[in-house]
């Protein structure tokens, strides 16, 4: 075995001293195959580590401690200044009206500071002043800033006044960067930013109001977070509030990068499969050009397992050069986008060198490799000597040994091992799988039918198209190849625009039609008779409702931590913070009830609750158990009562949580109403509300729907210029295919041209060729990107389907012109 290492060593060196020929195409899919995945991998371990090493700067202290509805009592803030400093910020949602005009207002995320904000970090304005300069209260009117793209949208200028609730404010600036901002991802409108003093004249905090304050706390020892928390879990054990530390300031955020993550490896790793059919086709025609080497070789008594060894050993190094340049590639290129396109990421990337991802892209190109590779190692190992007296030898008709479909099985498991514990969520990576695997297979029988059914067809008035079918079943045919390197990409993409279609779809066609025109916030119990008037008095509307709410937080489930509990990972959302809560004594029109049934309308006993159907099977709870929530500092214990199905694509007025009456009735709280109103009717019904409610918040939904269709867009061309590095991928593959025909191809040429053949005959069959290979593989990649598409909009998302021609064509005729 050593000799024979020895020996393989010695001629791999001496045959490698020829160079590189017709292993460009090798190195190029397997260094882009990996370099998408170690890029990927890269970029999000730096933003990570920008999270962690901003995450004081990002939550605005060690700690922060947010309350809804009601502010921390003075006991409690005494706590927090014993042992460190803090800061108050309260943040809602609210009207502002330019003073020029009562036609320009808008909805602002409004946000209100004390002096000590921000605890950690700066905040930086567009114009020479400090944020107590520019907050600070000159003439009796309190001065603000604001995000640049209000005053676009208000036609404001520096200096002019603008309307919040009951109080005039001075445009004193305009926000440039927001250290903590990134902490909350869902926004309905762009920030205004006034002191606290100036929050209480607007007169909008109110009982019940929907605000949420929070307690930024920094400590001078930030190692001891976990003993400061435990302190004050102590000393206030039912405060009902949600603490944070620096270490998960943005959970959101983190959970948003994961997911894209998990999907853009997977891109990368599509691309790298892609690209190991171009590994497969290099392979082959490497070792067809040295079936006469082999056959001296075995000719001369080399045994079978030194010429498995002397070309394993020369691909192994040249899979090496292409694994190097793939991960140097990852670790340079997110570096150098970092530089140019720092300020779209939300949070300053950590530009280094991470390994783990370079080694997992470097195990799944290992993989790859010795995937494509090894049946044609398999078959240039089985050429027996005999064949040096041949004129032509041909790999297809050589079978290895039948261990080697073991091996393969092996690698592929493996491979599909790797995949399955690369992430946490294995049945998204189980889905992932099982797809890939479906297509290679339908690709493959699809090439193979293919080839078999061109025996069977006979054309008898065209030369050049019979020939053309001929060549689809001659031997050393491309055929195969053609149909996985096109067919794979052109899956991928077709896929990836349907479902974006979809998303955007149903977010810009099918929800504004069932969703209401409007939502009002914040209108306070002793105004619902006034307001359920102003509505009434407006001609050409649609549906009305209106209902009581308030927030809570779900602490156990059946007398047990939510913490300690086991909840599906798919309603985990319940219990990461408050949950918006109502009461009711009817039922409302259209409730699908699927176990249990409704309390009477008279109904005055225990604490009951009508859950969500979904997140009763999460949680592992039916009818009969109990839930324990968290209101403004109380815990209710409510047993479960009903389980309704809720439709939340409705956009329909609906809670996962509503309690029997006689439990929240009597707690401070708020109302929100729906709308349904025409298009022309918005500006009308807005002026009329927002003159006669200052505090009343108005969402419009339809300018909601449209900014959540921009980013899905934005998201949407992100994803597909990863997705057309696949097809960057399997244009070179396509390439690589026809190129390694091209010597059979000028024979078969010189051979028709004996036989009389024009030289536009000879075209003509090339280009009925291609054009056949193209558009069936074509139609075969559009059923299967549908299929796929359709599964993951059908059964993941749980939406509406609606088959879109256009995106597919789009995608095919990109595909087919590269």
């Amino acid at each position: 075995m050593v000799n024979n290492l020895s020996l393989a060593i010695t001629f791999s060196l001496r045959e490698m001293r020829s160079g590189l020929k017709g292993f460009y195409l090798f190195i190029s899919c397997l260094a882009i195959g990996v370099a998408a995945i170690a890029g990927v991998g890269t970029v999000s371990k730096s933003i990570e580590a920008g999270l962690a090493k901003d995450g004081r700067k990002l939550l605005g202290g060690d700690l922060s401690i947010r309350l809804i509805h009601r502010s921390a009592t003075e006991k409690q803030k005494k706590f927090f200044n014993k042992i460190s400093d803090f800061s108050e910020v309260i943040e809602m949602r609210s009207m502002v009206q330019s003073n020029k005009s009562a036609a320009y207002r808008t909805l602002v995320e409004l946000k209100a500071v004390d002096q000590a904000y921000p605890l950690v970090g700066n905040i930086l304005l567009n114009q020479s002043l400090t944020l107590k300069e520019a907050l600070q209260e000159k003439d009796g009117v309190f001065g603000a800033v604001v995000d640049k793209n209000l005053l676009t949208k208000l036609n404001l200028e520096i200096g002019d006044i603008i309307n919040i609730g009951e109080a005039k404010f001075r445009l004193t600036g305009t926000i440039k960067k927001e250290p903590d901002k990134v902490t909350n991802i869902l926004s309905f409108g762009p920030r205004v930013m006034i002191a606290s003093l100036g929050l209480y004249r607007t007169k909008l905090v109110q009982p019940g109001s929907q605000i949420r304050y929070r307690y930024r706390i920094a400590l001078s020892d930030s190692e001891k977070i976990i003993n400061w928390r435990k302190e004050l879990d102590k000393a206030f054990p039912a405060a009902g509030w949600r603490i944070r530390t620096s270490n998960e300031g943005t959970p959101g955020l983190k959970r948003f990068i994961d997911r894209m993550t998990l999907f853009l490896t997977f891109v990368g790793l599509t691309t790298l499969i892609v690209g190991g059919v171009g590994v497969s086709n290099a392979v082959s025609n490497f070792l067809n050009g040295k079936n006469k080497i082999i056959a001296i070789y075995k000719f001369l008594g080399a045994p079978s397992d030194l010429i498995f060894w002397i070309y394993a050993l020369q691909l192994g190094v040249l899979a090496l050069f292409g694994l190097l340049i793939g991960i140097l590639m990852g670790a340079i290129l997110p570096a150098i986008g970092f530089l140019v396109l720092n300020d779209v990421f939300p949070v300053s990337p950590v530009i280094s060198v991470y390994p783990k991802p370079l080694v997992v892209a470097a195990i799944y190109g290992v993989l790859v490799v010795l995937i494509f590779s090894t049946w044609p190692l398999a078959k240039a190992k089985a050429i027996p000597a005999t064949n040096l007296f041949r004129d032509k030898i041909q790999l297809g008709k050589i079978k290895p040994h039948g261990g080697y479909k073991i091996i393969l099985a092996i690698l592929c498991a493996t491979l599909a091992s790797v995949i399955l514990i690369s992430s946490d969520d294995i049945l998204f990576n189980l889905y992932f799988v099982i797809g890939t695997c479906f297509v290679f297979l339908i690709l493959k029988i699809f090439s193979t039918q293919l080839i078999h059914l061109s025996q069977k067809i006979t054309v008898k008035n065209n030369t050049a198209l019979r020939l053309a079918i001929t060549n689809l079943h001659r031997p050393r045919s491309n055929a195969s190849s053609i149909v996985l390197s096109l067919g794979l990409g052109l899956t991928v993409l077709v896929a990836i625009s349907l479902i974006e279609d979809n998303l955007v779809n149903q977010i810009k066609k099918r929800l504004p039609d069932m969703a209401p025109a409007f939502f009002f916030l914040d209108i306070q119990t002793d105004q619902r008779s006034q307001f359920d008037q102003a509505i009434k008095e407006i001609s050409g509307i649609g549906d009305y409702k209106r209902v009581a709410t308030l927030r809570g937080r779900i602490v156990k489930i059946n007398s047990i931590s939510v913490e300690k509990a086991e909840i599906s990972p798919n309603v985990r959302w319940a219990i990461r913070g408050d949950r918006a809560l109502t009461y009711a004594n009817v039922q409302s029109e259209g409730t699908k009830i699927t176990a249990g049934k409704w309390w009477p309308k008279e109904y005055s006993g225990k604490p009951l609750i009508s859950l969500d159907s979904a997140i009763a099977k999460g949680f592992g709870v039916t009818v009969g158990d109990t839930l324990t929530l968290n209101v403004l500092g109380r815990e209710i214990i409510g047993e479960i009562a009903s389980l309704r199905k809720i439709n939340w694509r409705s956009l329909r007025f609906d809670f996962a949580i509503i309690f029997s009456p006689g439990v929240l009735d009597s707690a401070p709280h708020s109302h929100i109403a729906a709308l349904q109103a025409p298009e022309a009717l918005e500006n009308k019904i807005e002026e009329s509300i927002t003159n006669k409610f200052k505090n009343v918040s108005i969402i419009r939904v339809r300018e909601a729907l449209e900014a959540a269709a921009q980013i899905l867009n934005g998201i949407g061309m992100a994803v597909r210029s990863i997705s057309s590095i696949t097809l960057l991928v399997g244009s070179l593959v396509l390439a690589g295919a026809i190129a390694a025909g091209r010597q059979q191809r000028i024979y078969d040429a010189i051979i028709f041209k004996v036989l009389g053949a024009t030289r536009w005959i000879i075209i003509k069959t090339l280009i009925y060729e291609f054009c056949i290979l193209g558009f069936l593989t074509s139609f075969c990649s559009i059923v299967l990107g549908t299929l796929v598409g359709w599964t993951v909009v059908k059964y993941l998302m749980e939406l509406n389907w609606q088959f879109s021609l256009q995106s597919i064509l789009m995608s095919v005729i990109i595909c087919l012109t590269i």
